[in-house]
């Protein structure tokens, strides 16, 4: 389990990741289909999830790049590179979200 911050207003969902050095866990933006990394300061694991938050496609980002759209999803998730491997997320997997 990885601590998840949670962007569902425009201006949460348009800043993403962007100005920071990195983040402890993960960011969910929704609705979302497509993202870039245009400004950001390191790599990102990038998962896109349909409507029940299943992983339908995972990329990973190096800095000032745009991601593909996938027109089926309708949230992403974005971590630092290299951390959807420890979790072992992959396409397939579905994510439940928990509160404390």
């Amino acid at each position: 389990m990885a601590p998840l911050e949670v962007a569902d207003f425009p201006w949460d969902r348009s800043r993403g990741l962007l100005g920071r050095a990195g983040i402890d866990g993960a960011l969910l933006l929704h609705p979302a289909f497509v993202v870039h990394s245009f400004g950001m300061r390191f790599p990102i694991d990038v998962a896109y999830c349909d409507r029940d938050l299943r992983v339908i496609g995972v990329a990973t980002m190096g800095r000032n790049r745009l991601g593909r759209p996938r027109i089926r999803a309708r949230a992403v998730v974005e971590a630092s590179a290299g951390a959807f491997a420890t979790w072992r997320l992959g396409k397939g997997s579905r994510l439940a979200i928990e509160s404390d």
